[in-house]
């Protein structure tokens, strides 16, 4: 059985259409450890061109990418996610929100960008532009590991924002939204469980009874157990639940407001 059909029988044992595309989705995960090996420049004309290719809300291209390819700064930015993979990876983006390419727009044609009458820097852009620049990643990602390719999302990046917006140079209306590194794969990790898709693909409502919600969770929670007890069993790692209830209480989490440094880029939420 290959591991892809094992991931479709983790899916409730349900036929799944396949193609190149589809095989490439399912099997998705996260590599952190990457080949000594240089990506060319036409690989990274294509990734980019299909992150360019994502859709973007109200055509706006409200996102942008910088690539990291400084030493230095690779290795500053893997000292600020505490995690030594990121300073090894070939290829390192960082994408951003970017309504300053924008605002400097509006200011070519006459609008006062720091004004209270510019838009653009309101929490339904900032809303709008951060996803955009996600679907962007998505789209980046997904053609990477067509490609052979491996990658891990780095929201560790985000562990100190006011270094990171320094770090990058980052101006007025612009924000780091996730990091991508991306490399010829040096690891085979197993594919990650994920819960039943009853617990996250409800039909014309949410569901109106937790104990309906959570039906499949004890299923789950033994499927998450075993799977890191697979992958270092000198390492236990707590059940699904354990972990939700853990972080449901996390007191590290309010270090992470992130109010101030939206200000100081220029972003507002009241309007």
């Amino acid at each position: 059985m290959t591991e892809l059909q094992q991931n479709n029988d983790q899916n409730n044992n349900k036929q799944i259409e396949e193609n190149k595309t589809i095989q490439t989705l399912l099997n998705r995960r996260s590599i952190r450890a990457f080949k000594n090996e240089p990506i060319s420049e036409n690989i990274v004309k294509t990734l980019e061109a299909a992150a360019q290719r994502a859709a973007c809300s109200q055509f706006l291209n409200d996102w942008s990418a910088i690539k990291i390819t400084s030493k230095n700064l690779k290795q500053k930015l893997s000292e600020l996610g505490n995690q030594t993979y990121i300073a090894t990876a070939p290829l390192l983006y960082v994408f951003i929100i970017d309504q300053h390419r924008n605002a400097a727009i509006a200011r070519k044609n006459g609008i006062d960008a720091d004004g209270n009458d510019f838009t653009l820097k309101t929490g339904y852009r900032f809303s709008q532009s951060q996803n955009d620049a996600i679907l962007a990643l998505h789209a980046m990602e997904t053609a990477a590991e067509s490609l052979g390719l491996g990658c891990v999302i780095l929201g560790s990046i985000l562990n100190n924002i006011p270094d990171l917006i320094e770090l990058l140079k980052l101006p007025k209306y612009t924000y780091p939204v996730l990091g991508l590194a991306i490399g010829m794969p040096d690891q085979s990790p197993e594919l990650k469980p994920r819960m039943d898709s009853s617990m996250q693909f409800f039909e014309n409502e949410y569901p109106s009874s937790d104990d309906v919600l959570l039906e499949k969770l004890a299923e789950f929670d033994e499927r998450v157990h075993k799977y890191y007890d697979l992958r270092n069993a000198s390492k236990p790692v707590d059940a699904f639940s354990a972990q939700i209830t853990k972080l449901a209480v996390d007191s590290g989490a309010k270090n992470h407001s992130c109010e101030s440094q939206l200000n100081a880029q220029g972003f507002t939420f009241k309007y």
